[in-house]
């Protein structure tokens, strides 16, 4: 039975919310974003927009899950030539999003901090996917002589990926796509694959 009242009326207040401040982040980056701004978005007064979040922290660690799910929606729909790097991309054209993830997952190491959550959910999600893209390459061959397990190349492609994330917000002259088609290439990876 589908929602129906208040409850239903929260929830796309909510959703829109979590659109307009990934749209303002995206803009403005996230030291330049005032929340105050994502409220005035939303025909919303800030108090009036934090009734819908537990807390500010609460509210930025949505707006990385909506930027998640906003991300396996497009990729997809990706069809193009280079899949492994196409989130990459987006970042690069999402700076503000980037310093959100970065800020966040700096502060997830207090298991008191809404971020903690979600990135203990996160990184196992991604590390399994990923260590599945790497265990169809090695069934096919592509990996032989690579002496590194799949779970273990999961974990190395996350932080490489999160690592180039952390230079490039200090140096934007970093081509952050680069070291992970490197990584790739160390593999024997010529093909792109979805991860």
């Amino acid at each position: 039975m589908a929602k129906r009242g208040p409850y239903e009326k929260g929830e796309a207040k909510r959703r829109e919310i979590l659109r307009v401040a990934l749209e303002v982040f995206a803009e403005e980056g996230y030291r330049g974003t005032s929340l105050r701004k994502v409220a005035a978005r939303c025909n919303l007064s800030l108090p009036g927009l934090m009734h819908y979040f537990a807390s500010k922290e609460d509210m930025l660690t949505q707006v990385l899950r909506a930027r998640d799910e906003a991300g396996r929606a497009h990729m997809e729909a990706y069809t193009g030539p280079d899949p492994h790097t196409e989130s990459i991309r987006e970042g690069a054209r999402t700076p503000g999003l980037v310093e959100l993830f970065v800020s966040m997952a700096a502060a997830c190491g207090d298991p008191e901090h809404p971020a903690h959550a979600f990135f203990a959910e996160r990184y196992p999600q991604f590390r399994t996917r990923l260590a599945g893209v790497f265990e169809e390459l090695a069934a096919a061959g592509t990996l032989d002589g690579v002496p590194v397990p799949p779970e273990r190349l999961a974990v190395l492609m996350l932080a490489v990926a999160d690592g180039i994330q952390l230079q490039w917000l200090n140096d934007r002259s970093i081509d952050m796509e680069q070291p992970v088609k490197d990584l790739m290439a160390l593999l024997g990876v010529a093909a792109a694959r979805r991860p």
